[in-house]
């Protein structure tokens, strides 16, 4: 089984009696449906709906909660979190003895949680414990988040620049519509409604190699979005994708630094390329 150790991930433990319900209330996805042996995305937003800290939540026994994020907003997820808990009988800490690693194909590895943002049909786990597995070359990790659109802060966006529903955490799994109010729900509830989102995550494609991330992708002149990772020929970007549908109905070049490209909305997300006159 490929195993990638994910150092520059680390995680918050958050327990005791209140931790769920605290949860529950500021935090997108629905932990009341988090089964024990999986893991989802999901985000803490800013009040204005955009994602202030992206991470992985999983359960820790019966009472807590394990949330793997970037290594470099550890401290001030932990920070802003300790707002929210005022008075609740919760505990919120780094878990400095715990790593991440990934790992997919075959079967389940002991203490994994399967990581629900993969929506492709690959079976990928999330474990935590004191020493992440034997490490592959990154890349693959990379590659296979290529594969399945999963997007990740630092990566492929700027934190507190991005809505819920351009990552695809509308579709799978990262924000619930139907668990009642969390911090910035009115907002995103708002998009979903109206089918406003105007931004989404797409997969790139080339014949040869892809600049590094940052680079902008463009079609006569115009920026329609910005690389972000990258593994040789394949990538992901973020785009309007109304821009896209205009310039694919004009037959203009899709580009970045003036290599052709080809742009792919995820096929699990049952996505097209509307106009902003089809989407109204």
């Amino acid at each position: 089984m490929p195993s990638v150790a994910l150092n520059d991930r680390a995680v918050v433990r958050i327990c005791g009696p209140e931790a769920g319900r605290l949860l529950q209330d500021v935090l997108t996805p629905d932990l009341d449906k988090l089964a024990m042996n999986e893991a989802v995305g999901g985000a803490l937003l800013t009040p204005q709906g955009k994602i202030m800290f992206d991470f992985v939540i999983a359960r820790d026994g019966s009472d807590g909660f394990l949330i793997d994020l970037d290594r470099a907003i550890r401290d001030d997820f932990i920070k802003r979190m300790m707002l929210y808990r005022l008075r609740a009988k919760v505990e919120i800490a780094a878990a400095s003895d715990i790593a991440v690693s990934a790992a997919w194909d075959e079967a389940s590895p002991a203490q994994a949680h399967r990581d629900r943002r993969f929506r492709s049909g690959a079976d990928v786990y999330r474990v935590y414990g004191p020493n992440a597995s034997d490490p592959q070359d990154m890349l693959a990790y990379d590659a296979l988040r290529i594969s399945a659109g999963v997007a990740e802060s630092g990566r492929d966006y700027a934190l507190s620049d991005i809505f819920p529903h351009d990552v695809l955490m509308d579709l799978n799994g990262g924000v619930s519509f139907r668990k009642g109010c969390f911090v910035g729900q009115e907002v995103v509830s708002r998009m979903q409604h109206r089918g406003t989102a105007r931004r989404r995550l797409v997969q790139v494609a080339a014949d040869e190699p892809l600049p590094a991330a940052g680079t902008a992708v463009s079609a006569d002149g115009k920026q329609l979005g910005v690389l972000g990772t990258v593994v040789e020929r394949s990538g992901l970007a973020i785009v309007r994708t109304d821009r896209v549908a205009a310039a694919l109905e004009r037959e203009d070049e899709i580009s970045v630094d003036g290599l052709a490209v080809k742009l792919m909305l995820p096929e699990w997300t049952g996505l097209g390329f509307l106009s902003a006159t089809e989407e109204a």
